[in-house]
C-alpha cells in the first residue's frame, strides 16, 4: 500500500438506496479491478448482522451491477457492519474497533446532509478524524449561505484537502472527454473563445418523470437538482483554461476561474416549468410550484468569454433521454455563393447514454450548381463506459486523488450563480409530458438562433 492509499473504507447509510444501487456495485468493481483488500465497513441504524449485509451486496450486484462468484465472495470477505444510532458514541467505539489499525480511513457520508454535522463530530469525538479522509454527498448545501455553513461544520473537524464533495457526473467517461478532446488537440484552441463561438448550448433531457422520488425532488427542484452542479461543471470542462501544471489542483485552479467569473444568474433570463401531472406524484406538496424543468441564459464575464451566451436546459417528461453539448461557431462574414446565411459549424459532444463527438459542417450538394446542405461528421462514437463513475470516484478518493470532486471554492462559485434565482424565481409555466419544456423556453434562445434538439439515443 502506498503512503496515499487509504487503509480502509468506511460507508455511512450503508442500508440505504444509494449503497444499493451504486456503492456496493463500485465496491466490487474496485475489487475486481484494481484489488483492493482493505476493510470496508458498513455503518447504518438497523441492526443488521454481518451476513444480512451480504445478502444485501449480493442482491445489489445482481440488481445494479456485474455479479461474478469470486468477487463477490472478496468482497464479503472484507465487509463488516456496525449497526447503532448516528448520535450514540457507543456506535462510533464500535467501529473504531472494527478498523482495527487501519491508518488514513476514508468516510463516506452515503446519508442526507442534516445528518453530515452529526456524524461528523462524532467521528471526531472518538478520535476516528485523524488522519482521515471524508467524502460527502450532493447536495452541498441547499443554497449559498447553507453551503457555507455547512463548510464551516466539515473544517472544524477536517481540513480542506481530506474533503471530497462527490459528484458523480464528473466520474462519467463523456465529460471527462470534453476537457480531453479540447486540450489534447491543438487545432481547437485558436478558436475556442468568442471571436469565432456564436453560443454554447447543453441539454439534460430525461423522458421520465420524477416517478418514486417525489418528497426528495420537491424539496430540491430541477435548478438545484442538477444545474447548480452537474451544469456548470460541465460548463467550467468546456470553457476553462487549460491547466498549468500536473498537480491535481491545477485543474480545480482554472475550473474555480471560470467559475467565478460567471456572472450571477438573471431573472428575466431564465425560464422555469412543471410538467403536467407532477403535482399528482406522491410526496409532492398539493400546489407545488417546484420546477422539473429549467432554461437558462448565462454570459461568462472574462477576456476569452465576453459577450458569448451560454444556454443550458434540464428537465424531466421531455422528448428524449439525452445529454450533450454543443459549441456552435460563427457562420461565415458572408455568403460567397449567393446562398441565404448557412447555419454555423458546430461541435458536439455527447454525454449520455450513449458518447459521440460530431462536427457540423456545410458541403456543396452534388450538381452544377454552387450549392451546399448541412451535415454532420461523426468524429467518434461508442457506447457508454462500462466504469460506472461512482467506482472510479471511489477509487480516486481511497488514491487521494481530488481532481474530480469539488473545491470549497468551486462549490461556493456554483451556489452565487444560481442563488438569484433561489431567491426571486420566475413564475413556473406547465409544459406536456414529451415536449420541449414551457414554449417561453424556445424565445429565451433569441430570434437569430434555436434549440439544437438531442436525438434519441442510439442515433448519435
Amino acid at each position: 500500500m502506498s503512503a496515499e492509499q487509504s487503509g480502509a473504507l468506511v460507508f455511512f447509510g450503508a442500508t440505504g438506496d444509494l449503497a444499493y444501487k451504486q456503492i456496493f456495485p463500485a465496491l466490487a468493481g474496485l475489487i475486481r479491478d484494481e484489488k483492493i483488500n482493505i476493510p470496508i465497513v458498513g455503518v447504518a441504524r438497523p441492526p443488521w448482522t454481518h451476513e444480512k449485509l451480504c445478502e444485501r451486496a449480493h442482491d445489489s450486484l445482481k440488481t445494479h451491477g456485474s455479479f461474478d462468484d469470486a468477487t463477490f465472495a472478496e468482497l464479503s470477505r472484507l465487509l463488516k457492519y456496525v449497526g447503532g444510532d448516528y448520535s450514540d458514541p457507543d456506535t462510533f467505539q464500535r467501529l473504531k474497533q472494527a478498523l482495527g489499525s487501519a491508518q488514513r480511513p476514508l468516510h463516506y457520508l452515503a446519508i442526507p446532509p442534516s445528518l453530515f454535522a452529526v456524524v461528523v463530530g462524532a467521528l471526531a469525538k472518538a478520535g476516528l478524524n485523524v488522519n482521515a479522509r471524508l467524502v460527502v454527498e450532493k447536495p452541498f448545501g441547499h443554497d449559498r449561505a447553507s453551503a457555507a455553513a455547512l463548510n464551516v461544520a466539515l473544517h472544524e473537524y477536517f481540513p480542506e484537502g481530506a474533503i471530497f464533495r462527490i459528484d458523480h457526473y464528473l466520474g462519467k467517461e463523456p465529460v471527462q472527454n470534453i476537457v480531453y478532446t479540447r486540450f489534447a488537440n491543438a487545432a481547437y484552441e485558436p478558436i475556442w473563445n468568442r471571436t469565432y463561438v456564436k453560443s454554447i448550448q447543453i441539454t439534460m433531457a430525461e423522458a421520465f418523470g420524477v416517478e418514486d422520488r417525489g418528497s426528495f425532488y420537491d424539496a430540491t427542484g430541477a435548478l438545484r437538482d442538477v444545474v447548480q452542479n452537474h451544469m456548470l461543471q460541465v460548463v467550467a470542462n468546456l470553457m476553462m483554461d487549460p491547466p498549468t501544471g500536473e498537480e491535481h489542483d491545477a485543474w480545480q485552479d482554472q475550473k474555480a476561474a471560470l467559475l467565478k467569473a460567471v456572472l450571477p444568474l438573471d431573472p428575466a433570463n431564465v425560464v422555469r416549468g412543471q410538467y403536467d401531472g407532477y403535482r399528482a406524484v406522491p410526496g409532492v406538496h398539493q400546489g407545488s410550484d417546484v420546477e422539473t424543468f429549467v432554461a437558462l441564459k448565462l454570459y461568462v464575464d472574462s477576456w476569452r468569454w465576453a459577450g458569448t451566451p451560454v444556454y443550458i436546459r434540464a428537465g424531466k417528461k421531455l422528448r428524449v433521454t439525452a445529454a450533450e453539448a454543443l459549441v456552435e461557431f460563427n457562420p461565415t462574414p458572408r455568403a460567397t455563393f449567393g446562398e441565404k446565411r448557412p447555419l454555423s459549424g458546430y461541435m458536439r459532444m455527447r454525454i449520455g447514454p450513449d458518447v459521440a463527438v460530431a462536427m457540423g459542417l456545410r458541403v456543396k450538394r452534388p450538381g452544377e450548381t454552387m450549392g451546399g446542405e448541412d451535415v454532420e461528421m461523426l468524429l467518434c462514437g461508442r457506447a457508454a463506459s462500462l466504469m460506472p463513475p461512482y467506482q472510479r470516484l471511489l477509487g480516486d478518493a481511497l488514491r487521494g486523488d481530488r481532481e474530480l470532486f469539488g473545491r470549497e471554492d468551486v462549490v461556493d462559485a456554483q451556489w452565487r450563480i444560481v442563488q438569484p434565482i433561489l431567491d426571486s424565481p420566475p413564475e413556473c409555466q406547465t409544459y406536456a409530458a414529451g415536449a420541449w419544456g414551457p414554449e417561453e423556453a424556445a424565445a429565451l434562445i433569441g430570434p437569430n438562433d434555436s434549440w439544437r434538439d438531442p436525438k434519441p439515443s442510439g442515433t448519435a
